[in-house]
């Protein structure tokens, strides 16, 4: 019930982000934008150091000095992973007219739930490795533990999903539709999660490169797209501090309830 309810918390933020369709008139204002996307950086870097980088080097200390190994080794195999990932799926980011990916005749609207959707595939993955691990009794992992990342990530996904569906209805979309568009955006969490969690007796020799391997998904989406969007125009100095404070709080979360 618990380990349920963990890999559903991420989706549930997701949800209540694109809840906001049905309250607010207009899109999103600029600078809150830029709040929200520095917010939700910094509470990704964060998550992927304490929660996910540092377990993973905790776990293989028995390789003495060569305990970055797994650590290294996972990170830029999931800067890879979403690399490619990048490069085959077509999507479109807020504010662009150029979509990316392979070419398709995909609606716009269909685009940019995807863009989204692939920011949502590795906190998916690190969410499911971390319970994962848990109910494999590693001792760094504990509960209170996984469910600070989950919580975590929830929070950082209220203001994704926001940013989701409020532009879908300025496209034309129903705020009904606008809003099962953005919660969609979310659902590779849980089923990510929840499939990472049926084969964990099978990842547990490698569970220290799966942590890492997430962390650097993360990263990838960090820098290739939430920070340079926050940066854009004028008032950049919103987004830092923006990811000053989602940072500063998923630490917290994490060192408090760890």
């Amino acid at each position: 019930m618990n380990v349920m309810l963990g890999i559903l918390i991420p989706f549930a933020g997701t949800a209540a982000g694109a809840a906001c369709v049905f309250f607010m008139k207009d899109q999103l204002q600029p600078q809150v934008q830029k709040m929200l996307l520095g917010f939700a950086s910094g509470v990704m870097v964060a998550a992927s150091v304490w929660s996910l980088l540092i377990p993973s080097m905790d776990m293989a200390a028995d390789m003495g000095k060569f305990a970055f190994v797994p650590a290294a080794a996972g990170f830029l195999m999931g800067i890879a992973f979403l690399l490619i990932m990048d490069r085959l799926v077509p999507h479109l980011h807020m504010d662009h007219e150029e979509p990316e990916g392979l070419k398709s005749n995909l609606k716009k609207t269909t685009m940019l739930v995807l863009a989204v959707t692939l920011h949502n595939i590795p906190e998916g993955m690190a969410v499911g490795v971390v319970f994962a691990g848990m109910l494999q009794g590693k001792e760094l992992i504990t509960l209170t533990g996984a469910f600070a990342l989950s919580i975590g990530i929830a929070i950082q996904n209220f203001p994704e999903g926001a940013i989701i569906s409020m532009p879908l209805k300025s496209e034309g979309l129903s705020r009904g539709k606008a809003f099962l568009y953005g919660a969609a955006s979310g659902i590779v969490e849980p089923l990510g999660a929840g499939l990472t969690i049926l084969l964990a007796s099978y990842i547990t020799p490698v569970l220290p490169y799966l942590l890492a391997f997430a962390a650097g998904a993360m990263i990838y989406v960090v820098v290739e797209e939430l920070i340079p969007e926050s940066a854009e125009g004028e008032h950049s100095n919103i987004g830092t501090i923006g990811f000053a404070v989602g940072f500063v709080l998923m630490m917290i979360l994490d060192v408090a309830l760890g």
